[in-house]
C-alpha cells in the first residue's frame, strides 16, 4: 500500500488557512449528480444571478457549495481525475505522478497546477489556487480532510468501486454537465448488454481472472474491486473462490496462483509500482509455473489492456477496459 506523507502547513499558512476557510463540507444526506460534454476548463465567471450558496448531495450527506462551481481543485482522488477525463472537464489544479501529470490525463491538465502528488497534496499551493470546491479521497485521515475543508468545500471522492456512478454524476453536478454524464452512464449499461449478448453461453464455464504486479508481486483483489466489478458483476463471470474469499488487495504466490488456472488472464503492470523490480514481468513470463497455467499456454494473458494507472472501478477504467475485453474475449 502507498505510503501516507503530508505536506506539511507553516503556523503561517495554518493562520491563512483559518482566515480564509470558504467552509467546510456539510453533513446530512447524499446521492449522485450527472453530466458528459466536451473539455471546458473551469474557469471563474461570476453569475450575478446564481445564489450565494447551493446544497449537493452525494453518498448520503448534504455538501454547501457556491452558487457557481467553477474553479474545481482535485487532490488525491484518481477517480475524479478519471471522471474529469470521461466529461472533458479541466479543473484549475490536478494531482501529478512522480511529478508530472500522465500521458492518459494530457487532455484535462494541459495549463493546469499541480495539487501535488497522489497522497501527499499541497495544502499551500492548493490555498492559493482560491478554489471553489476540492475533491479529495475519501482515503484520506481525517486530520487531512479538516485541513482541505478550511481552505474550500471538500468532497470525499469515494474509492469503493461500486460508488463509481455517483462519482461521475457529483462531478456532472457541479460542472453543468449532469445530461451528459447521465447519457456516459446509459451508454455504458446499454454496452454491458451488448456485450453480455455477443458472448452468449460461449465462456460460461471459463475461468476470467485480473491481476496485478506490485512491487514485483502479484495481487489478486475481492469480487467488486479493481477490474472485477467488471469481470464479474457486469459481464457475469463467475468469480473464483479465491478472489471470492479476498477481503482487500491480497497477496498470492505464483504457485497458488497457478493452482487457480485460470483461463483468461487480464494482467496489469505499471513501472511506477515496480520501481525495485523492473524486470518483474519479464522474469514472470519466464518461469516455468506461470507457463504452466492454461491462459498462458493458450495465448490469452492480456498485460495493459488499458493504461496501468486506470484505477479499475471507475469512470474512465470500467468504459475503457469494456471495450478491450471484448476485443479479447470475443476474439
Amino acid at each position: 500500500m502507498m505510503k501516507r506523507r503530508w505536506s506539511g502547513i507553516g503556523a503561517a499558512a495554518l493562520l491563512a488557512l483559518a482566515l480564509s476557510a470558504c467552509g467546510t463540507a456539510g453533513q446530512g444526506k447524499e446521492q449522485p449528480a450527472a453530466s458528459t460534454g466536451t473539455e471546458k476548463p473551469a474557469a471563474a465567471t461570476k453569475d450575478a444571478a446564481a445564489p450565494a450558496t447551493k446544497t449537493i448531495k452525494y453518498l448520503g450527506k448534504d455538501y454547501t457549495v457556491p452558487g457557481k462551481t467553477d474553479r474545481i481543485v482535485i487532490s488525491g482522488a484518481m477517480e475524479a481525475m478519471e471522471d474529469a477525463l470521461v466529461l472533458g472537464v479541466k479543473p484549475i489544479g490536478a494531482i501529478t505522478v512522480g511529478g508530472k501529470f500522465p500521458k492518459m490525463f494530457e487532455s484535462i491538465t494541459q495549463g493546469v497546477e499541480s495539487t501535488g502528488e497522489k497522497m501527499q497534496p499541497n495544502i499551500e499551493g492548493i490555498l492559493k489556487m482560491k478554489p471553489d470546491v476540492i475533491l479529495g479521497s475519501s482515503k484520506f485521515p481525517p486530520e487531512m480532510a479538516e485541513k482541505l475543508a478550511k481552505v474550500a468545500p471538500t468532497f470525499p471522492v469515494s474509492h469503493i468501486s461500486t460508488n463509481w456512478e455517483a462519482n461521475l454524476l457529483l462531478l456532472g453536478e457541479l460542472t453543468g454537465k449532469q445530461e451528459q454524464a447521465k447519457q456516459v452512464l446509459q451508454k455504458y449499461k446499454e454496452d454491458v448488454t451488448a456485450a453480455k449478448a455477443k458472448l452468449g453461453d460461449r465462456l460460461k464455464d471459463k475461468k476470467v481472472v485480473s491481476l496485478r504486479v506490485r512491487t514485483g508481486n502479484l495481487y489478486i483483489y475481492p469480487e467488486g474491486v479493481f477490474f472485477n466489478a467488471s469481470l464479474y458483476a457486469d459481464l457475469g463471470f463467475t468469480a473464483p473462490p479465491e478472489v471470492k474469499a479476498a477481503k482487500a488487495q491480497e497477496l498470492i504466490s505464483i504457485e497458488k496462483f497457478s493452482e487457480m488456472n485460470p483461463d483468461y488472464i487480464f494482467l496489469q503492470f505499471s513501472e511506477d509500482e515496480n520501481k525495485d523490480t523492473p524486470k518483474a514481468l519479464e522474469e514472470l513470463q519466464k518461469n516455468p509455473i506461470w507457463q504452466s497455467i492454461n491462459a498462458v499456454k493458450n495465448g490469452k494473458v492480456f498485460v495493459n489492456v488499458v493504461d496501468p494507472l486506470g484505477q479499475g472501478g471507475t469512470s474512465w477504467s470500467k468504459i475503457q477496459f469494456l471495450k478491450a475485453a471484448m476485443e479479447k474475449l470475443a476474439s
